[in-house]
């Protein structure tokens, strides 16, 4: 259909057969609402009937900001995307501020919990070598189970990610937040095996509660820009990990001098800041753009329009409902959701192994406790740098599939080689050895870092419905962690100092992640087309109200 005529929407036409569009100011209680990007003002050929120009009955909003569902005649054709925002709603200086403010304010704050969370789960490798299991008697199988109660805690309640679309996200964050820094700090008076092992399952609990981060960012955030924003809170992790290194070397220096055991001290200085920044979460977190109190009225209007513009119009509509219980059923059935389970269960190997592990592998290169600590970290900054580098790309080019088989691969590498060079007990000191072994840990921790970022994003960008999004993210999560159980078992007191059943197992996995991904990739793609050869021909998709499907929705590859 032509686009309409500069007569037929003039600003400045006074005649009655014609719409004039005009964009209200601020201080208007009602604005134009962009309905489901494609819905949101009817193109109708112009005609001689009065009635048959553009149609913003639907669009009006009430007092308290809610919008009304538009239930027009399917039959009617609806303007294009470019078409409305060409009478500019908003303008890209305005959405850039809009962005700018959520990267600032809610962005860095998220990373900053994700850093804290990561920290109190992973420091307990540093405490490990700085007296934890001389003080409490633990060999390597008791060692095994604290690190394993914290994983199968964190299964059994990852279903608590669908809680961010029930309870207000200020509420919740708060909450979980809070319990993870009490239960954090109360290790550092463990005295016992069994105590240590109730606080590392309470832990699990609360932490398993935040792992939806990326679901509530997608509140704020289009589905391109999302994987940096993920990347953002991800790269937290490397960051917490590196830190906790740097300050558990700091902390054990500092243990020659006080009366304190230094694993004590370490848990209590990395895990109160929790309980501190949890107050500050009750005011910082908003439950939807419209309830960020750093954006103005006009800001609130454009983050609601920006996102609208990038999303099905059937996608907005459930968002008002909990959750969907169609949408929930197709997402639970969904081969695609399974299968980004298991490249997460794949990584998760890696991922849950290495930076608790990290410190006594270091130490087992023959290096000293204080040594060991300090280079730990290095791996770990560059992961930082590379997630974020990553996710960018990632973003720029809308591609998921090819940077996580590029990094999947890279982390094999590093695998691969610390799998070749693994020394035995009777293997005699090589120190060139040893730096080669040391050096192939930053490919290693680069690669599945920057995959986890990457998949937990693909996941999100590629269903069509936030309750699908709430539940194939909390399906991904329960099943990619079964991942953690078995990888915090792969290195055994007993197979130091090359671990090379651990090495190998973690090569294998990140092979299978590579293919994995292509093989989702080459899915998807055949989706695509499949949808675009029903566009072109006319035919409606899986259609039907609240039924979740997708309609015009394009998979990202």
């Amino acid at each position: 259909m032509p686009p309409p005529t500069n007569s037929e929407l003039s600003p400045l036409s006074s005649s009655t057969s014609n719409t004039r569009f005009t964009p209200q100011s601020d201080e208007q209680d009602s604005d134009l609402e962009l309905d489901g990007a494609a819905e949101s003002y009817q193109l109708r050929p112009r005609e001689r009937d009065e009635e048959k120009v553009w149609n913003t009955e639907a669009m009006d909003e009430d007092e308290n900001g809610e919008e009304e569902e538009y239930t027009g005649e399917t039959e009617r054709r609806r303007g294009s995307i470019s078409t409305v925002q060409s009478y500019q709603l908003y303008t890209p200086d305005e959405e850039r501020a809009v962005v700018r403010k959520f990267d600032r304010k809610l962005v860095l704050f998220v990373a900053l919990l994700y850093m804290l969370s990561f920290l109190d789960r992973s420091n307990i490798g540093n405490a490990k070598i700085a007296g934890l299991d001389l003080d409490l008697s633990l060999d390597s199988k008791r060692y095994e189970w604290v690190i394993t109660a914290f994983y199968i805690a964190y299964i059994f309640f990852e279903w608590m990610s669908i809680l961010w679309k029930i309870i207000p996200a200020h509420i919740y964050v708060t909450a979980i937040v809070l319990s993870w820094g009490l239960v954090a700090s109360l290790q550092s008076v463990a005295t016992s095996f069994a105590g240590l092992l109730v606080l590392r399952v309470l832990l699990g609990i609360g932490e398993a509660g935040f792992t939806g981060i990326p679901f509530y960012l997608s509140f704020f955030f289009k589905r391109e820009e999302l994987a940096l924003r993920t990347g953002y809170f991800i790269s937290a992790a490397p960051l917490a990990t590196s830190f906790a290194s740097t300050l558990a070397w700091a902390i054990i220096a500092l243990g020659k001098h006080i009366p304190i055991a230094p694993w004590r001290l370490l848990f209590l200085l990395e895990g109160f800041p929790s309980v501190l920044v949890a107050v500050v979460a009750w005011n910082i977190i908003p439950d939807s753009p419209q309830t960020a109190p750093y954006l103005t009225r006009r800001e609130k209007k454009i983050a609601r329009w920006r996102l609208r513009c990038s999303t099905p119009s059937r996608q907005y509509h459930n968002s008002k409902s909990f959750l969907n219980t169609t949408d929930l059923l197709h997402t639970l059935t969904d081969p695609k959701t399974h299968l980004t389970s298991l490249i997460l269960f794949l990584t998760n190997l890696a991922f849950s192994s290495l930076p608790v592990f990290l410190p006594t592998i270091v130490h087992e290169m023959h290096h000293s406790v204080i040594v060991s600590q300090a280079l730990s970290a290095p791996p770990y900054i560059l992961s930082f740098i590379v997630v974020l580098l990553t996710a960018h790309l990632s973003d720029k080019y809308s591609s998921r599939s090819i940077p996580i088989i590029f990094h999947a691969f890279l982390s094999t590498l590093g695998y691969g080689t610390l799998y070749l060079l693994s020394p035995t007990h009777s293997s005699p000191i090589n120190p060139t050895q040893n730096w080669i072994r040391y050096t192939a840990l930053f490919p290693a921790s680069t690669g599945f870092f920057s995959v986890v970022t990457l998949i937990i994003t693909w996941s999100i960008n590629n269903q069509s419905s936030d309750t699908g999004k709430s539940v194939g993210f909390a399906v991904m999560q329960i099943l990619g962690q079964l991942g953690a159980v078995i990888g915090t078992r792969l290195y055994p007191e007993e197979e130091a100092p090359g671990y090379k059943r651990g090495m190998g197992v973690c090569a294998l996995a990140m092979v299978g992640v590579g293919v994995c991904a292509g093989c989702l990739r080459w899915w998807l793609g055949k989706e695509n087309r499949r949808e675009k050869e029903r566009v072109e021909y006319g035919k409606i998709g899986d259609g039907g109200d609240g039924d979740g499907s997708r309609g015009k929705f394009v998979y990202m590859l």
